[in-house]
């Protein structure tokens, strides 16, 4: 699954870093690497949505990345 739009951090519980899709939609980010935790940077990302995770922040499903690339 490719999806592109604006990563944010979210100063919930101890932070969280999400990708503000241009699809309208919020996804809790997972993988990937420091280089992509930049609040403001537009990307590109690869990877797959996982519909069995739970987490605190409950932003929004949480998306693994496996690959990206900044636009």
């Amino acid at each position: 699954m490719k999806l592109t739009g604006r990563v944010v951090f979210r100063d919930i519980e101890t932070g969280v870093w999400v990708l503000e899709g241009d699809d309208g939609r919020t996804y809790q980010l997972a993988g990937g690497d420091r280089k992509i935790k930049k609040d403001g940077q537009r990307i590109e990302v690869h990877g797959d949505v996982d519909s069995n995770a739970l987490t605190v922040a409950m932003v929004g499903p949480v998306f693994t990345v496996s690959s990206y690339r900044f636009l």
